[in-house]
């Protein structure tokens, strides 16, 4: 039943829905001074927009450029009737961002209740329907309708699961291995969760340590090897550096007992005795980590630092980088609204049955979490004005989902989303707690500034979780575009700066006042830093014969399944 259901809200527990809907109702109910404030608040923002209509469109400032909303920048949107709808949204907001919270409310339900109510007002926006939207409007009748007719036609394609038609002779863009994950190498070990792919060297020189590099598994690992312009890979072993890549396989019903601790013994620790095996269990191996990959880096290195050299078999680490990583989860960003004890237990029926979490039901997650961008302003234009939106290599790794297996999902959510249990030394691997505060090797972080996944301050908090010396890059961009950030794109900047190791506690906001700004890509200065724990530069070599099982990129980011 829960099942059936999930796609009517969207994946979200209807208890946890109702619990916070609840929490706001009866609190407000019982509180006459709070509905006496909201009732005054009412009249004020209504006299406020009867003030804003009788103006004339020429004195209207809070449209155009002024307008902090981009859906209203238009200088149509200063014309009557139209400023007087866009003014009374932005009253309605004003009102809503008030009227969603009340005294004595939770702070969990506090904040559902505000992100439900932005984003109802949302679909009701003006700018999301013809008869209201002036834009739109004036596209239609300049067209003479013939836009409308377009976004007719999109709007039937997507209902009816048809894909656009291709023009006649043209390939299609972005083939894994041709045009993105296209990067030479060989996968040089595989189990029955991994492939780790070794790239093959692009200069005569490379670095002693190798980079072992463990993406997120709620992705496919190539958005770190996109378009050649634009590929971290190709950027490092064209420093000089040795880049093993993981690729994890996409699981199926089948992999429903995979667990994180599989995850952490067959994706990171087996790796790495394969690079040991390569290169020597005495050369040390610099690690990163992106996303969730760097959370499980994370764990796997405070084991290794717990158990000493209980690990005979694995190689020295030299470092650890972390790019949007977080390790401490008190404060996930928007995507903790949707995580508590009625979510998971949600959660969990759903994929009791089918036996993993799929790539579409996590996409709409993230659509539900942005969807003025992702959902109504896109539509608007597909639907209303016939502009198809022009794939691009990051949109088409996006589309290329993947899953998560029942008893991992539940067990990230719970050990790391409710419990914060890696922040607290109380994460287990194999029956035993980690503790962060054991790492004591250089780390190198990068947050980025709009990220909603793994917020920038979220990130930071390791500072107060290890004495290690961290080195805090913070970039423009979000989640996805401020990682894949290359040298010579335009409009990028970042924050850095070093803690030294053992050194006073500081906060984030006191960093980002005493971080120096500099202009371009954060590549060149993680390479930099990278190159000073790597040890000195030796003759590349050519990777034995026996140890290619095939080329780049793989089977496993080749295998796709049925939805």
């Amino acid at each position: 039943m829960h099942t059936s259901f999930a796609p009517i809200t969207g994946g979200l527990s209807p208890v946890s829905l109702g619990l916070a809907w609840a929490d706001w109702a009866w609190h407000l109910a019982v509180s006459p001074g709070r509905q006496m404030e909201l009732a005054a608040l009412a009249a004020r923002q209504g006299l406020e927009w009867a003030h804003d209509v009788a103006r004339s469109s020429e004195d209207d400032a809070a449209a155009g450029d002024a307008d902090d909303d981009p859906r209203f920048r238009h200088p149509a949107w200063a014309q009557w009737p139209f400023n007087a709808l866009r003014s009374g949204f932005r009253h309605a907001e004003t009102y809503w961002r008030e009227a969603s919270q009340t005294p004595g409310m939770t702070a969990h339900h506090a904040d559902m209740t505000r992100f439900f109510a932005k984003q109802t007002l949302g679909m009701m926006a003006p700018a999301n329907w013809l008869a209201t939207n002036p834009v739109v409007l004036q596209d239609a009748a300049e067209s003479g309708g013939a836009h409308l007719v377009q976004g007719t036609m999109n709007w039937l394609r997507d209902a009816t699961g048809q894909s656009d038609p291709q023009p006649a002779g043209q390939v299609p863009k972005y083939r894994v291995g041709i045009d993105v994950a296209a990067t030479p190498g060989q996968v040089v070990h595989r189990n029955e969760l991994v492939e780790l792919i070794r790239y093959a060297p692009q200069t005569s020189q490379v670095y002693a340590a190798p980079l072992f590099i463990v993406p997120s598994w709620i992705m496919k690992y190539y958005i770190l090897d996109l378009s050649p312009h634009n590929s971290l890979v190709r950027y490092l072993v064209g420093q000089g550096h040795t880049v093993y890549m993981l690729s994890w396989r996409n699981p199926d019903a089948a992999d429903r007992e995979l667990s994180m601790d599989d995850y952490l013994r067959l994706g990171v620790f087996d790796s790495l005795a394969a690079i040991g095996r390569l290169h020597g269990t005495k050369q040390p191996v610099n690690a990163m980590g992106y996303c969730l990959g760097g959370t499980l880096l994370a764990i796997a290195v405070a084991a290794l630092a717990r158990d000493g050299r209980r690990h005979r078999d694995l190689p020295p680490l030299a470092s650890m980088t972390l790019l949007a990583a977080q390790t401490d989860f008190s404060e996930p960003g928007e995507l903790g609204l949707f995580i508590d004890e009625s979510q998971v237990g949600f959660l969990d029926e759903i994929t009791r049955g089918q036996g993993y979490l799929s790539g579409k039901q996590m996409a709409g997650s993230f659509q539900f979490l942005h969807s003025r961008d992702l959902v109504w302003t896109r539509r608007m234009r597909e639907y209303l004005m016939g502009e198809r939106e022009q794939k691009n290599d990051l949109m088409a790794w996006n589309a290329d989902t993947t899953r998560m297996p029942a008893r991992m999902h539940h067990e990230y959510l719970t050990a790391l989303y409710l419990h914060n249990a890696l922040a607290t030394s109380s994460y287990r691997v194999d029956g035993r707690a980690v503790s962060l505060a054991d790492i004591r090797l250089p780390v190198f972080m990068v947050g980025t500034e709009r990220d909603h996944v793994s917020p920038w301050r979220s990130v930071f908090k390791l500072h107060h979780l290890s004495d290690a010396e961290i080195t805090f890059a913070l970039t423009v961009g979000g989640h996805n575009a401020g990682i894949v950030s290359e040298p010579g794109h335009a409009n990028r900047s970042y924050r850095i700066a070093t803690r030294a190791a053992d050194a006073p506690w500081q906060d984030a906001d006191e960093w980002l006042a005493a971080a120096e700004r500099h202009d371009g890509s954060w590549w060149p200065a993680w390479h930099a830093w990278l190159a000073a724990h790597s040890g000195a530069k030796q003759r590349a070599r050519a990777l034995p014969r026996d140890a290619a099982l095939g080329a780049a990129p793989g089977d496993y980011v080749m295998k796709r399944y049925a939805e």
